[in-house]
């Protein structure tokens, strides 16, 4: 499991910090605010009317918590902790962009009534970039572990090229030692032949 980096801690931090009290407050939410919740969300998803406004709030509070803890627990990895955090975002954003009254005329920017949905793009920013970095560190990995692998393959290649080196220059020194035997052994055969005929040629003083 790849750790956080150090340099996405404080975002991390801001945004796991924000994202556990919202948590924290709806699994507290009373009647009324699980209502007010649960009648937004289901205006812009249909779905979430079949599940009761206590259980909707409740479920998304248990959701909002564990997004928050996985951002603050630095043993999740940053992969991990950007595409939850970016999918939780992009659920806010839809209640944004779905929502009468929410934005202005032009349909991009926030009204009064919309600047805190609106404000939730910056949890997308950060997921995005948690993910970014976490792919950018992948692929620096595999770059380290392919110069690693050539580095040990030249290692390798070297060494072997050495031996060969050194078994060549032992068999021409090997080489030379006999021709060198055979220079000497001739050397002492043409001795004791010299020796012969002076022996042969001086007459014995007997």
């Amino acid at each position: 499991m790849r750790h956080s980096r150090l340099a996405n801690l404080p975002e991390r931090i801001a945004a796991g910090a924000f994202i556990l009290n919202s948590g924290l407050t709806k699994l507290q939410a009373d009647k009324e605010s699980a209502g007010s919740i649960h009648g937004m969300a289901s205006g812009t998803y249909p779905v979430v009317e079949q599940v009761p406004p206590e259980g909707f709030t409740k479920g998304l509070g248990v959701a909002e918590c564990a997004i928050g803890g996985a951002l603050l627990f630095p043993l999740i990895g940053d992969g991990i902790a950007g595409f939850s955090l970016s999918a939780f975002a992009t659920g806010l954003l839809g209640l944004y962009l779905k929502t009468p009254g929410l934005r202005q005329e032009d349909g991009i920017r926030p009204s009064q009534q919309g600047t805190a949905f609106a404000k939730d793009v910056w949890l997308l920013g950060i997921g995005l970039s948690l993910m970014g970095h976490s792919v950018g560190a992948r692929r620096q990995s595999r770059k380290l572990d392919k110069a690693k692998g050539g580095s040990s393959k030249a290692a390798k290649a070297a060494k072997v090229a050495a031996g060969a080196k050194a078994a060549k220059g032992g068999a021409k020194a090997a080489k030379g030692g006999v021709k060198a035997a055979e220079k000497v052994s001739k050397g002492i055969g043409a001795a004791k032949l010299a020796k012969s005929a002076t022996s042969a040629l001086v007459p014995s003083r007997d």
